[in-house]
């Protein structure tokens, strides 16, 4: 930490309290991809919308909600239930599916994975334990064994050759990514709170990752948590040391209220009329 970000770290904290009380509420999640995990009441088909929702959020956003409405409905009333009966019908159900640079095919290629985890492991939390320890000093380790082991399955199975489809879906830290989508999920099922579901209570919310895109990047970057050109799981960590300055056992806690700034207020790093009104205005023009 520089010695200019630590004098700022109390002004940065009061900020970011400001906009964690201002937009962490269940009411203000849409249009996040959250928003569909909540359509579920069921433990277990909460679980698998959240994996879907995540892996998806990615492009525009009214492009990821029309595309999980039209999955989702595919799908039917209990993604659970349609995981555990995958076979060739729900194969073809999900033929005609596209989101951007992932087919349907892709879609049914990961849920014929978490047929098969869920089977030997009773859940998708259960399954990414099995790669988990309290020892390590981050999340990381357990989401690289989570992805590679998927990815390695389908592998085995098919002569080594994996769709780059798939792969997109299950992005592994190993490989140097940030991981946003998945560290996205992590956070959903990990913390509890007013916007977080909570459901997974063996993984400290204190090793979690804050995931990282474009709009995160930018705004870190305005705080002075980072000075790195591109977005990577070095950058990815870089930040949530300086949260964890902020916030030791949560350091994701402000992730929800911060990308608000980017979604809801249209933030894109230049000054335009509703700047001043932002509570980060001080610290981009100040």
């Amino acid at each position: 930490m520089t010695t200019t970000l630590k004098i700022r770290l109390p002004a940065i904290r009061d900020v970011l309290e400001r906009l964690y009380h201002k937009y962490n509420r269940r009411e203000l999640i849409k249009p996040d991809p959250l928003q569909f995990v909540y359509k579920y009441s069921n433990r277990a088909d909460m679980e698998i919308a959240g994996l879907l929702s995540a892996v998806l959020a990615y492009g525009r956003v009214e492009q990821i909600q029309n595309s999980l409405t039209k999955l989702l409905s595919v799908i039917g009333e209990s993604p659970h239930a349609f995981v555990m009966d995958f076979g060739p019908a729900q194969r073809r159900k999900l033929r005609g599916f596209k989101h951007r640079f992932n087919s349907g095919d892709d879609i049914s290629d990961l849920l014929s994975l978490l047929r098969e985890i869920i089977e030997q492991s009773g859940s998708i939390e259960n399954y990414f334990l099995s790669g988990y320890s309290k020892a390590d000093e981050n999340i990381i380790p357990a989401l690289s064994n989570f992805s590679d082991s998927l990815l390695d399955r389908y592998a085995a199975r098919h002569r080594g050759k994996i769709r780059s489809g798939l792969k997109y879906l299950l992005t592994s830290p190993s490989g140097g990514s940030a991981c946003k989508r998945l560290n996205l999920f992590l956070r959903w099922m990990v913390r509890d709170d007013s916007v977080d579901a909570g459901l997974w209570k063996s993984v400290d919310k204190a090793k979690l990752v804050v995931p990282v895109d474009v709009h995160m990047g930018r705004l870190c970057r305005i705080l002075g948590f980072h000075d790195n050109k591109t977005v990577s799981m070095k950058t990815a960590l870089k930040i949530t040391a300086e949260f964890t300055e902020i916030e030791q056992d949560d350091p994701v806690k402000y992730d929800f209220s911060l990308s608000r700034v980017g979604i809801v207020e249209n933030c894109t790093g230049k000054y335009n009329t509703s700047c001043e009104i932002c509570e980060l205005f001080s610290f981009c023009f100040g």
